[in-house]
């Protein structure tokens, strides 16, 4: 993934509205009016916030006879969750490299020794 493309799923998902609606389509598909329901928004305003994901690549939309259902494309947010998880053993590392350093320095200190 790229930067761009990562920028644009983080900024996508940076709207609470448009993670809940990334939480409701891990349950399915769903239609814009099925995912408009619990909000007190037009279906227009709900339009343009699957828009901003869509656009971001985490759903897409696609044509069954009448309907036109949105699908959580689980490919972009795995690729979401291997970015963050690769920065994440990055720091888990410094920290525990941090965290020997100090018991090692505590073991040595003189002051801590008990006699």
């Amino acid at each position: 993934m790229d930067d761009d493309t990562l920028s644009r799923a983080f900024a996508a998902l940076a709207d609470p509205t448009r993670r809940d609606l990334v939480s409701r389509l891990t349950l399915g598909d769903a239609t814009v009016g099925e995912l408009a329901a619990p909000y007190d928004m037009s279906l227009q305003a709900v339009s343009k916030h699957l828009a901003v994901l869509e656009s971001a690549g985490l759903v897409t939309r696609r044509r069954d006879a009448q309907r036109r259902p949105v699908h959580l494309e689980s490919e972009v947010l795995g690729e979401l969750t291997r970015w963050i998880d690769r920065h994440h053993r990055a720091v888990e590392t410094r920290l525990s490299r941090l965290d020997g350093v100090l018991h090692h320095l505590r073991s040595t200190d003189p002051e801590e020794r008990t006699p």
